[in-house]
């Protein structure tokens, strides 16, 4: 195996296994949100179903986006933005063992925003 392809493997498997890991956080509000139910936090004060909504959109839209590679890097920056939001408005005041998992989904998805899709993405075609 080249350098080359394994450098692409690596943006594949970065790819598949973050933005599907993202998808157990999301599908779970989705379901929430399609049985009428808005309640939810509203760290930045926009309202609790705008929230909702949003953190719908950056944790499954987005992350389906990032797993077929299609706009990789754009979609990318919500999720980036949700997980901030998660680490250090949410989870501020609590330990690190508390933020920690936000705090790699941010690392991860800001890896996947600089180093795009690669070769083995719909942005490749």
């Amino acid at each position: 195996m080249n350098k080359s392809n394994t450098y692409n493997i690596g943006l594949l498997i970065l790819r598949l296994g973050f933005g599907g890991m993202m998808l157990s956080h999301g599908i779970p509000k989705l379901l929430k949100m399609f049985s009428g139910n808005f309640s939810f936090g509203d760290p930045i004060g926009i309202g609790e179903p705008a929230t909702l909504v949003l953190a719908v959109l950056c944790e499954v839209l987005f992350p389906i986006l990032i797993i077929i590679g299609f706009k990789t890097r754009l979609a990318a920056i919500p999720v980036i933005i949700t997980m901030a939001v998660a680490a250090f408005i949410v989870h501020a005041a609590d330990p690190l063992g508390s933020k920690e998992m936000a705090i790699l989904y941010l690392i991860a998805f800001t890896v996947v925003a600089l180093l795009g899709g690669g070769k083995y993405s719909v942005d490749r075609k």
